[in-house]
């Protein structure tokens, strides 16, 4: 049993293989990217092998290559690996030899590494959302512009003719030369990014239809296709989640606790986490709240935000529905009111 520690870079690699007992059978060698051969060739050398490499940009097209030519491909979570970053000597051979052996002594916290058909859907919902953010923006621009000579604008509708008509027949005497072309300029970008958007939108209805697991939660009133390809991208294969509160610690809706004797304190919810599943779970019970508003999720929402603020009781409620996925998505049970 051999383990090769490779630390990953933009334009090179670093890789050291070390034994069974730690001790080092190849000692860190620097190999260029563009030298995918070389590497196989040095990794077939040592079987059977396991890959230890550092989540970056640079893990996708290794997990590729190495498919066929290693007996596990481990991904190693970078904010958790502090033996590497509390180093008081770093370097990259350092960096690769430590990789294998925390490896294996089993201190290496892993992440799950998606195969290529996934990663393809989250680059899909990403982008979508990237660039609903960017138009989004935009018309955040307009409206400071708008602020800025004491007229007010219902947020979203900036993004409907008539908002734009308003703006026009309303404001356009009270701003300036400078204002009006920024205003124009802005209402360019918003009119092409949702033309891409609406492309964006067929493709993931496509890519949606072929995944059994978005038909089950499109059963959820507040999930449609895009929200639902977007859960299933980022918690899927469900079973690496034993139990619905692994599924709620990874979307980061379970508030960080901080436990004294018999005395626990609960604090906010923590920053390092997967935002975009958690991002879905919170939207989905704001339209979910609106379509089914006698749901028992909405219910629930309804006696938290009657105590509590509205921001708790979103989240609280995001916690329900996940735990709530996470058992549809294991039977592939549908959504029960």
């Amino acid at each position: 049993m051999y383990v090769a520690g490779i630390d990953a870079h933009a334009t090179y690699l670093m890789v050291a293989v070390v034994s069974n007992d730690g001790a080092i059978v190849q000692k860190p060698i620097r190999i260029s990217n563009g030298e995918q051969a070389r590497l196989i060739e040095l990794l077939e050398r040592y079987q059977p092998l396991d890959v230890v490499v550092e989540a970056s940009s640079a893990w996708p097209w290794l997990f590729d290559l190495t498919a066929t030519a290693v007996n596990r491909f481990v991904l190693a979570h970078p904010k958790k690996l502090r033996a590497i970053a509390e180093s008081n000597y770093k370097s990259d051979a350092i960096d690769a030899t430590l990789l294998a052996r925390m490896h294996l002594a089993r201190l290496i916290p892993e992440v799950y590494c998606k195969p290529i058909e996934q990663r393809e859907q989250a680059v899909l919902v990403r982008h979508r959302a990237r660039l609903v953010r960017l138009r989004t923006q935009a018309a955040s621009r307009i409206h400071a512009e708008i602020h800025g000579v004491g007229l007010h604008l219902a947020r979203g509708r900036m993004l409907t003719r008539e908002g734009r008509a308003w703006v026009r027949t309303r404001a356009w005497p009270l701003l300036g030369p400078e204002q009006r072309r920024l205003i124009e300029s802005h209402e360019a970008i918003i009119d092409h990014l949702k033309r891409r958007i609406r492309v964006l939108d067929k493709q993931v209805e496509a890519m949606a239809a072929e995944i059994p697991a978005v038909s089950v939660l499109r059963t959820v009133p507040g999930i449609g296709s895009y929200r639902g390809l977007l859960i299933a991208t980022e918690a899927m294969p469900i079973e690496r989640f034993s139990k619905p509160k692994h599924l709620v610690s990874y979307a980061g809706l379970a508030p960080r606790s901080s436990r004294s004797g018999m005395s626990v304190r609960y604090g906010s919810i923590p920053a390092g986490a997967n935002r975009w599943l958690r991002n879905a779970f919170v939207q989905t019970v704001v339209v979910h709240r609106r379509r089914s508003p006698e749901s028992w999720l909405s219910q629930y929402y309804d006696q938290l935000k009657a105590r509590l603020d509205w921001r708790t009781a979103r989240v609280a409620s995001a916690r329900k529905l996940a735990r709530a996925v996470h058992a549809m998505l294991r039977t592939g049970e549908v959504w029960r009111e």
